[in-house]
């Protein structure tokens, strides 16, 4: 069985690749690639592991919202998170929803694969 940090670094290379070959989902300033940067410290603890997300990951999630500061570029980062999060079987949706509210940082929107993107504003 591979270790943990194996199987992680595994899965963001794997998502690296993906994103390399479709790099924006739309032509909204935020990318994918970005989002996955500012999202890779929570892939740990999106897989179950920890009780709190670490202070990376809540600052990213802060970063990357302060980012998507425009309907265009919200719009851009749903498409990416569920791109993301479908790549990635061992995230678990219920952590993974919850995580901007454990980092005190309010989305205009669910994570979650049942959302419909085009509908953010």
């Amino acid at each position: 069985m591979a270790r943990p940090a194996v199987v992680g670094q595994q899965l963001v290379a794997l998502l690296l690749l993906l994103l390399m070959a479709a790099p924006s989902v739309t032509n909204a300033g935020v990318t994918c690639g970005q989002v996955l940067n500012y999202l890779t410290p929570c892939i740990s603890y999106a897989m179950g592991r920890g009780s709190e997300p670490p202070a990376a990951c809540c600052s990213g999630v802060s970063n990357l919202n302060a980012a998507a500061n425009n309907t265009a570029d919200r719009q851009a980062t749903c498409k990416c998170l569920k791109q993301i999060t479908s790549t990635m079987p061992a995230l678990k949706p219920d952590i993974v929803a919850g995580i901007p509210s454990k980092c005190g940082v309010d989305i205009p929107y669910p994570i979650a694969r049942s959302t419909d993107c085009s509908k953010i504003n």
